[in-house]
């Protein structure tokens, strides 16, 4: 079993150190496969401690067969992130670490595979030389890869693809009930392949390139080595981590069988009656000939003659209309006489006239050309005043603050600085300061997510607004803390420090 399972690392062409770490090894006295994929984030040398922390707690969670497999991945996650908090607390200088990871279990006997999530190493499954990649991204660039807003290519060049919104480390406790960790079980079928790989890999390599090497005619082990060897011949930026498991059991192929037809019997004459006689060929009767009438000649009727029908309605229809016409002429004189002035001279009240910088807020987020507005401090020089809210309606927008961006209420104004339409599904704002709103942020669900961002005497600093199915019951409780750990939970950039 120990050929079906092979994983190498390599530092790359840029980096000085190896954060990412590997498992791959049968475990549970060799009736199961045990692959892993750790990446490290956070400096001097943090990410390697905290990698190899998680590593150490996945394996002496399957040191014993546990009863369940998807609980038993939470909880090796779980525990590896209350590790690595503390141990982040209790070292200053590696206050920032925390890992990324990439977990199956894979039971070749029974063709079945379990996995667990966090953060942007991924898991592919290979079928019929096809790469389907299993696990989702959590990272504001996944989100746009997975969703198809971005192009593989675009996203492999996308200057905020290392940030990360999910890992182990990031707080205490986290929430192994809900979504945090993402976890599955599929078949792992005879000729299937699985890959385990950290970012290092699909950065540099493209998917045709990676499905073209696993489907060669080779070992595990040079496919793993091609593999590394395309991420660092294409630049090498960042460590490059990955696993293969192979179910080399031979595919069963079924035969195709022809359905048997049923052979009607002809049925045996009664031996009380004589066999049936065979009718007689007759010759088709000829029908009689039919005396052929003159035709009937129509009325002519002259050109300029109509239909006395016709005629009567046509003139019914303009009797009509005319009443029509009649009818709402007399209304719109009775309007237009209401209040003592004419219909044309009503004036509609002006809104409110915002002024030049919150204008150029606005349009600078209306004419956002991709997925993020950038804000400088030389563009706004002094704090933006609100006096209107400014209205987000993409579905997906990254706004991040260069500098100092303050949005300062207007003295007369009461609402909230940002408005996020109902369509919104991942709007981030980075850096930004709210002042003397009575709301800062109106949102639907929990598109909304925060980072860095400041509220200064706003009593309210986010409004959550939740859709929910209209005339049908509500269960269960409000969704208001994930909003909280999900939307409030600082963000770490893996473009920070020694990754």
């Amino acid at each position: 079993m120990a050929n079906n399972i092979y994983g190498l690392t390599d530092t790359g062409r840029v980096r000085g150190n190896n954060e990412d770490t590997f498992i791959a090894l049968p475990v549970l006295g060799n009736q199961y496969l045990l692959a892993c994929v750790i990446d490290g984030v956070g400096g001097y040398h943090g990410g390697e401690v905290a990698a190899e922390i998680a590593r150490e707690q996945i394996l002496y969670q399957f040191a014993v067969k546990p009863s369940d497999m998807k609980t038993a991945m939470l909880e090796a996650f779980k525990q590896a992130n209350e590790n690595i908090f503390s141990e982040r607390q209790r070292v200053k200088e590696m206050d920032s670490m925390a890992c990324v990871a990439t977990l199956a279990i894979v039971d070749i006997e029974n063709n079945q595979l379990h996995y667990a999530h966090i953060g942007d190493t991924r898991l592919y499954l290979l079928r019929d030389k096809s790469l389907i990649k299993i696990t989702k991204d959590h990272s504001f660039v996944g989100f746009l890869e997975d969703s198809g807003r971005l192009t593989e290519s675009a996203a492999m060049n996308h200057p905020k693809r290392n940030e990360i919104n999910k890992a182990l480390g990031f707080a205490s406790p986290i929430n192994t009930d809900g979504d945090y960790i993402e976890t599955g079980q599929s078949p792992f079928l005879p000729g299937d392949m699985l890959l385990l790989c950290s970012d290092g890999l699909t950065d540099m390599v493209d998917k045709d390139t990676i499905t073209n090497i696993i489907t060669s005619d080779q070992s595990l082990q040079q496919m793993a080595t091609n593999l590394v060897e395309a991420a660092n011949l294409n630049g090498g930026k960042d460590n490059v981590t990955v696993v293969l498991v192979k179910n080399d059991k031979a595919p069963v192929v079924q035969e195709a069988v022809q359905p048997a037809t049923a052979v009607k019997k002809k049925p045996e004459p009664s031996p009380q009656q004589p066999p049936l006689q065979q009718p007689t060929r007759q010759q088709p009767v000829q029908p009689k000939p039919q005396p052929v009438s003159a035709p009937v000649a129509e009325p002519v009727v002259a050109a300029t003659q109509k239909p006395k029908s016709s005629s009567s309605g046509l003139t019914m229809l303009l009797v009509v209309l005319c009443l029509a016409l009649l009818a709402s002429t007399v209304w719109f004189y009775l309007q237009s006489k209401k209040g003592g002035q004419s219909s044309s001279t009503v004036v509609k009240p002006d809104s409110v006239a915002r002024n030049p910088s919150e204008i150029k807020l606005q349009q600078l987020i209306n004419s956002a050309k991709g997925d993020t507005v950038l804000l400088t401090d030389s563009a706004f020089k002094s704090p933006v005043v609100i006096s209107s809210a400014i209205q987000v309606q993409q579905d997906t927008l990254y706004i991040k603050a260069k500098g100092k961006i303050e949005l300062k209420a207007d003295s007369a104004y009461s609402g909230p600085a940002l408005l996020l339409a109902s369509n919104c599904k991942v709007v981030v704002l980075d850096s930004l300061q709210f002042s003397n709103f009575k709301v800062g942020i109106s949102v639907f669900n929990d598109a909304l997510k925060l980072k860095h961002t400041q509220f200064n005497q706003c009593p309210s600093a986010v409004q959550v607004n939740y859709a929910l199915a209209d005339n049908q019951p509500i269960n269960g409780r409000s969704p208001v803390s994930k909003f909280k750990s999900d939307s409030l939970a600082s963000s770490t950039s893996k473009t920070n420090g020694s990754r």
